[in-house]
């Protein structure tokens, strides 16, 4: 059903819970899909949110507590007695299931899965709560179909059937040796033309793509998006099979690897969001802000330096805001190019320096063509000498600009520092104190001097 959640909807949810009107919330919620629930839920206060969720059906539950804000998922959750997250945790899958329970404290979570009544599941979420943050173990799931080399069409197909419970969405068999060692995949298309009485290890497509427990999970989105893979199985260090990672799984890590550089790009040095408070969304900015401050403190001493200059010819105060802006802006755009090319590696090898080249020839037609527009607006209200300063200031300041946007984030990135900070406050107040100096050092050679 689509439908838009207006704030009267959500009066009238509210209206509803207090009169307990359930037929009525029942009724509406059945109309809804999980994601739409949360975002209900998302709006309500905490006792609210609670009566709605202990409305909902056994098989949507889960998937609307995965679905709900971090925030509020974690206020929820301690309305909830251990047997009751036990039972959520029942239906759903081992990944999803690890990445909730792991957001419980530590004493908790052992008292949750002593709750589960599937040991295997226990075992499978405990498993996975244990790999490091970050890498492809705690982002698998262990739920997948697998058979040995040796077998037949039709003992795989058994398997499948077998299986059917635990796995929601199936892309592929995969096949390993007696040591449970990944060998090869088994398409489901080829399954199904081939005989049933021929052997797997005949049949079976033995080249395939595969990820480490211990590979990061950049990595496994990077192998991903080039393969164009829809699932991707994971091997311990040993070689055995142990798990499998799926394409939804990846969106996520790319989402918040996008919002981790643009807010890296806005000069933000934490992972945050709206919902966090005060103090920690203020120490999360602080930093580069400071960063900022001082770079106006530099440029603020830069130009105290020149000051009989500007007594002499205080029209040149005018352009000292263009150059700076231009500056910041030239140095930002560039960099941001040389950072999306570092984060889809495209930018490996010999391709870097003609990209160097290539942003630093954008730079001197840029130049030339700003250059030569406040040349003629600079000559239209003051005089010749100081929009020839002008131009030919900005010209440099447009040109060193676009070396160090490139120049930058290619050192960072060299040094294993996340280079989207360099399209953020570094380079923007970097290039503001050269620019600055470029300008004042143009004056003095080529306008005051005349």
């Amino acid at each position: 059903m689509q439908f838009e959640i207006t704030s009267e909807f959500i009066d009238s949810i509210k209206d509803a819970i207090e009169e307990k009107n359930n037929v009525f919330l029942k009724e509406q919620l059945n109309e809804f899909y999980a994601q739409d629930i949360a975002i209900i839920i998302n709006q309500l206060n905490l006792s609210h949110a609670a009566y709605i969720y202990e409305l909902l059906d056994d098989e949507i539950a889960p998937n609307v507590l995965l679905e709900l804000d971090d925030d509020k998922r974690e206020d929820l959750l301690t309305t909830f007695s251990s047997k009751q997250i036990a039972e959520q945790l029942d239906n759903m899958q081992s990944d999803d299931a690890a990445d909730l329970i792991a957001e419980l404290p530590e004493n908790r979570q052992e008292e949750v899965l002593s709750h589960i009544e599937d040991i295997e599941q226990a075992s499978d979420i405990a498993e996975l709560i244990n790999y490091e943050d970050g890498t492809a173990g705690s982002l698998m799931a262990k739920e997948l179909v697998s058979i040995y080399a040796f077998e037949t069409v039709n003992a795989c197909i058994e398997e499948i059937r077998r299986q059917t419970d635990n796995v929601d969405v199936m892309y592929a068999v995969y096949v390993v040796d007696n040591n449970e060692r990944l060998i090869g995949m088994l398409s489901l298309k080829k399954l199904i033309i081939s005989h049933p009485l021929a052997r797997v290890e005949e049949i079976y497509e033995p080249d395939i793509q595969f990820v480490k427990t211990s590979t990061t999970s950049e990595e496994v989105a990077e192998i991903m998006q080039k393969y164009d893979l829809v699932v991707l199985p994971v091997i311990d260090q040993l070689g055995r099979l142990v798990g499998r990672i799926t394409i939804d799984d990846v969106f996520d890590v790319i989402r918040e690897t996008a919002d981790e550089n643009i807010q890296r790009m806005s000069g933000i040095s934490d992972d945050v969001d709206s919902n966090d408070h005060l103090w920690r969304l203020s120490r999360a900015r602080i930093p580069w802000l400071l960063v900022g401050m001082c770079g106006g403190i530099v440029g603020s001493r830069i130009i105290g330096s020149y000051e009989e200059q500007i007594k002499i010819h205080p029209e040149m105060a005018y352009f000292i805001p263009l150059i700076g802006a231009m500056g910041g802006n030239v140095g930002v755009q560039s960099s941001a190019i040389i950072v999306q090319g570092l984060a889809n590696n495209t930018l490996l090898g010999d391709k870097i320096l003609p990209k160097l080249a290539k942003e630093l020839g954008v730079g001197v037609i840029n130049g030339l063509i700003c250059s030569i527009l406040i040349c003629g607006y600079s000559f239209l209200i003051e005089d010749w000498q100081l929009a020839a300063t002008v131009s030919v200031a900005l010209f440099t300041v447009i040109l060193c600009a676009s070396f160090l946007g490139t120049f930058v984030p290619l050192t960072m990135n060299r040094f294993k520092i996340n280079p989207a900070l360099a399209t953020g406050p570094f380079v923007t107040t970097l290039n503001d104190i050269i620019g600055i100096t470029i300008y004042f050092l143009m004056g003095r050679l080529l306008y005051t001097s005349f």
